[in-house]
């Protein structure tokens, strides 16, 4: 059960995690990204994502950016604290705790996911591996998604498309190019010790593959 979903945008940023303040993003997106987008077209407790492959469309390009943020977050201790004493919470003003960074992201991106779904215990005895995949390839032939997909942050939104063709698909350029090591997913199957899962991320052919890769966390 099988999806082919395009998505392109004018940027996006797929944050590389070793840059703690200024945001950096991978060459490509990632298989957790691409995971994401598909979820926000159809997501559902009876099935889980596999990302098996993303192709790369369009050169990558890279530009830089720099704009305000605030510095400071409003800690949910305090919160909790305040709320025990007297009901206000303190404010945080961003018009006076704002600062600027730097973020280099990618440009005119347009990738290709190729993936399927594996179900889950939590499969309604209603619903078939089928039905699943009828759901998904009609709510994104017609645009439809839960929230609007974004490419790595929320600020760039990702149109998205249905690619029913079964022609091969190439990439962008030829030959072997190494990404280094990238983010792979999260590993949630300790709540208390949740720990980052990496891979090397080699594009053969433009093509990133996502099944035959060694996970390291």
């Amino acid at each position: 059960m099988s999806v082919k979903l395009e998505v392109w945008g004018d940027r996006a940023l797929f944050s590389r995690p070793e840059f703690k303040v200024e945001k950096v993003s991978y060459d490509v997106m990632t298989p957790s990204a691409a995971r994401g987008v598909l979820e926000a077209i159809y997501w559902h407790p009876g099935l889980r994502w596999v990302i098996d492959r993303i192709v790369v469309m369009n050169p990558i390009r890279f530009n830089n950016i720099k704009r305000n943020e605030v510095k400071s977050t409003i800690s949910p201790l305090g919160v909790r604290t305040a709320l025990r004493k007297n009901g206000m919470v303190p404010p945080l003003y961003t018009a006076e705790d704002k600062q600027p960074r730097a973020a280099m992201y990618l440009r005119d991106v347009r990738y290709v996911i190729e993936a399927h779904f594996v179900l889950t215990d939590a499969m309604d005895p209603d619903y078939s591996a089928a039905k699943f995949q009828s759901m998904f390839n009609r709510r994104a032939s017609k645009g439809q998604c839960y929230h609007h997909p974004y490419l790595g942050c929320r600020e760039f939104p990702a149109a998205f498309r249905l690619r029913e063709s079964d022609e091969e698909l190439r990439g962008f350029e030829m030959g072997n190019r190494d990404l280094g090591f990238m983010l792979y997913d999260m590993d949630y199957s300790d709540p208390e010790n949740i720990k980052p899962m990496f891979f090397r991320g080699v594009l053969h052919n433009g093509v990133l593959d996502c099944e035959n890769i060694e996970v390291m966390s």
